[in-house]
């Protein structure tokens, strides 16, 4: 107990050190401060009294009530729970964790992703997931402080990988469903690359791509844990909470760490001369309040294109009534999507080289109305479109030169961007305008105004061009405007 108290003082006391030398910068006789210099040594004996209580505190072992962290580092939580000790035996990175389509993962340190602690892990201890044995999920050995031997066997650093044998005994429904969820596989994604490389299914791949894909796709496509337990692999991955199991995931923590670029990107309002969506200004709501969590977890049915799954949500599941509610409604709600009027601009970027240098078109903020490329999943001849990340050479670093059936698919995809406003750009007009004045084309002597929200051919990349014929407006507006 003695060497024990002891050891604590020394820490409290190196803490000390460090208000000292503030304190006496800030005392210090050319800045004038004389009140300072008489609080001097009180305020450091204050100092070193809460000090030395709250870090003797820590050391104590706690009780079911209470659960601090163990002293002793012979068992899982004993090592886990011990900051100083991690950092003696954590295996420093080989390697980078890699960027992806969104961009370099932030880098947090091997033994900050594995450390529980603080009101996270008091809460985890409480929970029923706290009252499980460590090995009875992940396996490897306890009652050791030898790391190789705990983590040796059939050790499992991220038990729901195996989700059928280590979730289902108590979750089987959203196992069962989940397993096949685009959360959790990336059907859409996948089928954008087999399909793209003339093959009908993901499994036809080389080995060299599927293994560019689990590098730099799938880091956003992850398992229970990563919306539950862990930061996602996209924000530099490890525990977020303590070991908690958040029932809910966190808004900023889980889902826009991996929807960055094109969900928080517009809804938080980051992109430059736009301003966060008005269901967040002015409702407050998550991502969660808009979509349900039967599915972000799946029905259990395969859909290899996002906008076919059955429970996303509409618009009109709370804006009802909307056909008639005003002139514009009356005239284009099945002409358009509801974006084409109540989006700001929102971010693109295309042609990424996987695993190579990145995209050679760099993320940009655009606006884009063309022809709807997936009218018999939602019926509006008209959408929102947003450059996707893929050109024909996009897989060069993974033994496939050039992708054989590119061109089967558009670079410019149906997008909802999630910026919502009432009053856009197009929505208001001067007094005595008329309602169209901000978005139809309208020729005034030799130039064409608001031409630049349609996609036309003379915007795409070279490459582009006979990818895109189908969505891109020539020829397929109104001839009143005067372009045909």
């Amino acid at each position: 107990m003695f060497f024990s108290t002891l050891f604590c003082l020394a820490r409290c006391l190196n803490s000390a050190v460090k208000v000292k030398i503030c304190l006496w910068r800030l005392s210090r006789p050319n800045e004038r401060k004389p009140m300072l210099k008489k609080a001097f040594f009180p305020l450091i004996t204050l100092c070193l009294i809460t000090l030395i209580s709250a870090g003797c505190e820590s050391e104590k072992i706690g009780n079911a009530s209470n659960p601090e962290p163990p002293t002793a580092v012979a068992s899982c939580e004993g090592c886990h729970t011990n900051y100083d000790y991690l950092k003696q035996v954590h295996s420093p990175d080989t390697a980078a964790a890699g960027g992806g389509c969104g961009g370099e993962t932030p880098h947090i340190e091997p033994y900050d992703r594995v450390f529980m602690g603080g009101a996270g892990y008091t809460a985890f201890k409480a929970s029923t997931h706290g009252q499980l044995p460590c090995v009875g999920c992940h396996g490897g050995n306890d009652k050791t402080a030898d790391k190789k031997i705990a983590h040796s066997g059939n050790f499992l650093s991220h038990p729901s990988t195996k989700a059928d044998e280590k979730c289902a005994g108590c979750h089987a429904d959203i196992v069962a469903s989940t397993k096949n969820s685009l959360h959790e596989q990336g059907w859409g994604q996948k089928a954008m690359v087999y399909g793209r490389s003339g093959l009908s299914s993901f499994n036809e791949l080389t080995d060299m791509m599927k293994m560019g894909y689990d590098k730099n796709c799938a880091k956003c496509h992850g398992t229970c844990g990563d919306c539950h337990i862990n930061r996602p692999k996209a924000g530099g991955g490890g525990l977020l909470n303590g070991h908690n199991f958040n029932k809910t995931p966190d808004m900023t923590d889980n889902c826009v760490t991996c929807h960055t670029s094109r969900g928080g990107h517009a809804y938080l309002g980051i992109g430059p001369n736009t301003v966060p969506d008005v269901h967040l200004t002015k409702q407050g709501f998550t991502c969660m309040s808009c979509h349900s969590k039967n599915e972000v977890h799946g029905d259990g049915t395969i859909y290899n294109q996002r906008y076919k799954m059955a429970l996303m949500p509409s618009c009109d599941d709370c804006h009802t009534s909307m056909n008639n509610a005003n002139m514009y409604h009356s005239v284009h709600i099945s002409t358009f999507n509801c974006n084409t009027c109540h989006s700001q601009d929102y971010n693109n970027c295309g042609s990424c080289h996987i695993g190579g240098e990145g995209a050679r078109v760099v993320s940009h903020m655009k606006f884009k109305i063309g022809m709807n490329p997936i009218q018999s999943i939602k019926p509006y001849k008209m959408a929102t479109l947003r450059q996707s990340l893929s050109a024909p050479d996009s897989w060069k670093e993974y033994g496939t030169a050039t992708l054989s059936n590119f061109n089967s698919q558009p670079t410019y995809k149906y997008s909802t961007p999630h910026n919502i406003l009432r009053w856009t750009s197009r929505t208001k007009v001067d007094a005595g305008k008329a309602c169209y004045d901000n978005c139809h084309i309208i020729k005034e002597g030799t130039t064409f105004r608001n031409k630049q929200l349609y996609l036309f051919q003379s915007d795409l990349e070279s490459w582009e061009v006979p990818a895109n014929t189908n969505i891109v407006v020539d020829g397929k507006l109104p001839a009143s405007w005067g372009l045909n």
